[in-house]
């Protein structure tokens, strides 16, 4: 299928013998057909232009490469005890320059045509201001009654901000897009001001101190990986001196994948140019093959 605005990944997974990768197809390869499970599409969105905005350090516009890169050579082809999920590279959306609006609505047209060609859209960033493009196209690619009104994100910051760049995403989507709820895990108080809290907490918003409850309700998952602790995940755009390890997400992703109501996925502000031996890509690789399990895992709970 054509993807509106995508281009072919300017680092396209490699496919190594042995390896997940060889079971990663592009998404031209895609043929609609009989299936108990739900296809995949990975959609990569490079662009950092809310990061600069919010004077964090840039790089991320080359996260949805290194990823790329890590994802050719980690996980094996035939895991013990599941299967992988079809999954399909839809490629990259090209950014509009500086004109961050434009980059928005090419991000939400093209999630909003993987979602109505039946896939289940996983994005790959960037700034973490595309999650608000990201997931506003996939509630205009579904029904109203499964549009995803409750989110769950994994981030030290609570990205409230009013103003334009990679700290909005979450006020955008509270009140352009009709999200209801917002759930934070990995909030870090010394990084956010009492006024946005307060914002926060009075438009539903709630800090998790430990593992949530998913919802009953459609519901969106993002994972800054700000949130993981430098000493695991120095490549991001703004470090975290006092973050979680990889190893504690792991679990979570897998039970959030595995849940019936959730509806789109997106790993955010990789920031290669200053990772150490790709070390942040692979555990952003790790976690994403983490959540591949999870969807996997669904069909043993009879889910589609």
């Amino acid at each position: 299928m054509d993807v509106p605005h995508a281009t072919p990944p300017e680092q396209p997974i490699v496919p190594h013998d042995g390896r997940f990768s060889e079971r990663l197809r592009p998404i031209e390869a895609y043929a609609p057909g009989p299936s108990d499970r739900q296809p995949i599409a990975i959609l990569g969105m490079p662009d950092d232009t809310g990061v600069r905005l919010n004077n964090g350090r840039p790089g991320a516009r080359e996260g949805p490469s290194a990823i790329r890169r890590a994802l050719s050579r980690m996980g094996v082809a035939d895991p013990a005890g599941f299967d992988w999920p079809q999954v399909f590279d839809a490629g990259d959306v090209l950014p509009a320059g500086d004109d961050l609006d434009e980059t928005h609505r090419r991000i939400s047209e093209a999630a909003e045509a993987l979602v109505r060609a039946g896939f289940f859209p996983i994005g790959l960033g960037g700034g973490h201001d595309l999650t608000f493009a990201f997931v506003r196209g996939v509630m205009h690619g579904l029904p109203e009654a499964e549009r995803p009104l409750s989110g769950h994100y994994l981030d030290p910051h609570l990205d409230v901000r009013e103003t334009p760049g990679s700290g909005m995403p979450f006020r955008r989507l509270l009140e352009d897009c009709g999200v209801r709820t917002l759930h934070i895990y990995g909030f870090d108080p010394v990084a956010n001001t009492r006024e946005h809290h307060d914002w926060f907490t009075s438009h539903g918003g709630v800090v998790d101190r430990g593992h949530a409850r998913l919802p009953s309700e459609p519901f969106f998952v993002s994972l800054d990986l700000d949130v993981l602790d430098a000493s695991a995940a120095p490549g991001v755009s703004a470090a975290n001196a006092a973050g979680l390890q990889p190893s504690a997400l792991v679990p979570w992703l897998r039970e959030a994948a595995g849940n019936a109501n959730i509806r789109c996925f997106d790993v955010m502000e990789l920031c290669p140019a200053h990772d150490d031996a790709d070390r942040t890509a692979r555990v952003a690789a790790r976690l994403l093959l983490a959540f591949l399990q999870g969807r996997s895992e669904r069909r043993t709970k009879g889910l589609a």
